[in-house]
């Protein structure tokens, strides 16, 4: 799947979560759990996603554009969305 974001923004993750949005090519889409973030209205649809890359849970937000994902934030997922993981894809 095709990727993009803004490259400053993909620093300052690397920054302060050590993942690069880099990593959002390897996210496991087939067993992800993803809702729509309608909190606010950000002028596009935007998603969460729950995932993993490799044997770890993270947390991909991102919003469709033509033919890519366009990452807005990646991250590892907390105990509580491991949880939430957990219960909702083992029922």
């Amino acid at each position: 799947m095709s990727i993009s974001y803004d490259p400053a923004k993909n620093e300052k993750n690397i920054a302060e979560r050590g993942i690069s949005f880099e990593r959002a090519t390897e996210f496991e889409w087939s067993s992800a759990l993803i809702v729509e973030d309608t909190r606010k209205d950000y002028g596009e649809s935007r998603f969460q996603a729950l995932g993993y890359i490799g044997k770890r849970l993270h947390v991909l937000v991102f919003t469709p554009r033509a033919d890519q994902v366009h990452v807005i934030s990646l991250r590892n997922a907390n105990r509580r969305e491991v949880k939430r993981y957990e219960a909702q894809t083992q029922s």
